[in-house]
C-alpha cells in the first residue's frame, strides 16, 4: 500500500514540475524506500559562440572586400602595372584593384613633370580601358617623384614581392615617415623597402586599426 501512495506521489510531482522523474520500488518490501532518478534538460546557451564568432568575424573584416575584389582575377598587380606603363610612360606610384564591381586596376602614373595620370585596366585580360589626366595637383606627382629618387624597387618588383604573404590588391608609396612601398595582400598589410625589397609587417597600419576600434 504504501509503494502505490510513493508512485502516485512521484508521478503527481512529475505532472506538476514538467520534468521527468523515474520511480521505483527495490524489492517487495513496502518498507524499503523508493529510490528516484530525475533528468535534467539543461538549454544549450549559444552566446558565448556567437561571441566567438563575433570576434573572428572581426579580425577578417578588413580582408573581406580584398577577397570579394580578388574573385575570378587573372591579371596580377604587377601585370597591371606593366600594361599600365606600356600604355602611359611613367613612374607607377599606385596601383589599386577596384572592389566596386567594375574588376579593374586603377594604375596612378606619373610623367617626369609630376603630371598624373589614372590608368585603368582590366583584371580579366590585361586590356588598358582607358587613361585620364589627374588635374587634382602636380605637386603630389612632384612629391611621389622626390621620394623615389635613389630607389632600386619599383611598384611591380614590390608587388611581386609581396605576393608571397597573399593576393595582392593595393600597391601605394607611403612616404608618412621612411618612404617605403604600402602592400595589401588579402593576408595583411606589408612594407616593402624600396632599396632592398624586404617585405616586412606593417605594424603601423594594425595600431591605427586598432586604434579605430
Amino acid at each position: 500500500m504504501k509503494r502505490n501512495i510513493v508512485i502516485a506521489t512521484v508521478a503527481a510531482a512529475a505532472l506538476i514540475g514538467g520534468g521527468t522523474v523515474a520511480a521505483y520500488a527495490v524489492g517487495g518490501d513496502d518498507s524499503a524506500p523508493a529510490q528516484r532518478q530525475s533528468s535534467v534538460r539543461v538549454a544549450d546557451d549559444d552566446r558565448d559562440d556567437a561571441a566567438e564568432d563575433k570576434a573572428e568575424d572581426k579580425a577578417d573584416d578588413r580582408n573581406d572586400d580584398d577577397r570579394t575584389a580578388v574573385t575570378g582575377t587573372r591579371v596580377t598587380a604587377a601585370d597591371a602595372i606593366a600594361a599600365a606603363l606600356q600604355h602611359t610612360p611613367g613612374t607607377a606610384v599606385s596601383a589599386d584593384l577596384d572592389d566596386d564591381g567594375s574588376h579593374a586596376w586603377e594604375v596612378n602614373v606619373v610623367k617626369g613633370d609630376g603630371t598624373d595620370y589614372d590608368v585603368r585596366v582590366s583584371a580579366d585580360d590585361g586590356k588598358v580601358l582607358g587613361a585620364q589626366r589627374d588635374d587634382d595637383d602636380d605637386n603630389d606627382g612632384r612629391e611621389d617623384l622626390a621620394a623615389l629618387k635613389g630607389a632600386s624597387v619599383d611598384a611591380a618588383e614590390a608587388a611581386r614581392a609581396a605576393s608571397a604573404k597573399g593576393t595582392v590588391t593595393d600597391v601605394d608609396l607611403d612616404d608618412d615617415g621612411p618612404a617605403a612601398w604600402s602592400v595589401d595582400t588579402t593576408k595583411g598589410e606589408w612594407k616593402v623597402d624600396l632599396k632592398t625589397g624586404k617585405v616586412t609587417q606593417d605594424q603601423d597600419h594594425d595600431d591605427r586599426d586598432g586604434d579605430d576600434d
